[in-house]
């Protein structure tokens, strides 16, 4: 997948649920709520040693949909989530090696920036689409203005503190491409198996996206 086409997918679906899974068996079943909900996302965070078992049980389930991994630190992460069929990869912070292991494969990243010299540090490695993350707690959505605004051809992905609530808001932006989101998906929901939950609230959050 390019990075065009991938942030066209995104632009699409607009509200990206992060997962983190403990449980691979979870893993489809899940997928599965989101996907018949509006939802057709996820991006699997490497937090917990499921993640890459997880993408490949959905991979293998729901061949359709647009699946990420997040919580990349580096080259060795980024191969398992690849080979287990991850289309693109996210990472909390800028770390320009993981970035060009990235390039090198032709892999698409969007690594997470909340300053100026961070912006431009991605700018300078070919990169215009990136994470504002923690987006709450960097500022919010004054921060992501003052981002934006000097930096033209910037696209941003806020994550971290996006809920509800606020979500719409960000979306509203010019160049805010989509968010990630952990509320339709809370950890104790997954561990529950609260499936009719999850899809109620994977329903709400697809509104907010239209």
């Amino acid at each position: 997948m390019s990075s065009l086409s991938l942030i066209q997918r995104l632009a699409e679906i607009k509200i990206i649920p992060v997962i983190q899974i403990d449980d691979a068996k979870l893993a489809v079943p899940l997928a599965k709520a989101l996907a018949e909900n509006g939802l057709p996302a996820a991006e699997v965070t490497f937090r917990t040693a499921a993640a890459a078992e997880s993408i490949a049980r959905i991979k293998d389930a729901c061949p359709d949909m647009l699946l990420g991994a997040g919580t990349i630190l580096n080259p060795r992460q980024v191969d398992q989530a690849f080979a287990a069929g991850a289309s693109f990869m996210v990472s909390p912070g800028l770390n320009p090696n993981t970035v060009k292991y990235c390039q090198d494969k032709g892999i698409p990243i969007v690594p997470g920036i909340n300053n100026p010299s961070q912006v431009e540090q991605g700018l300078e490695l070919g990169l215009d689409f990136l994470k504002f993350f923690p987006a709450e707690a960097s500022g919010g959505i004054a921060m992501l203005k003052s981002l934006l605004a000097p930096y033209v051809d910037l696209k941003l992905m806020p994550t971290g503190g996006i809920n509800s609530n606020n979500a719409r808001d960000y979306l509203a932006l010019d160049r805010v491409v989509c968010c990630g989101g952990t509320w339709m998906v809370a950890p104790k929901l997954i561990n529950g198996q609260n499936w009719d939950e999850i899809a109620r609230l994977t329903r709400e959050a697809a509104e907010l996206a239209r």
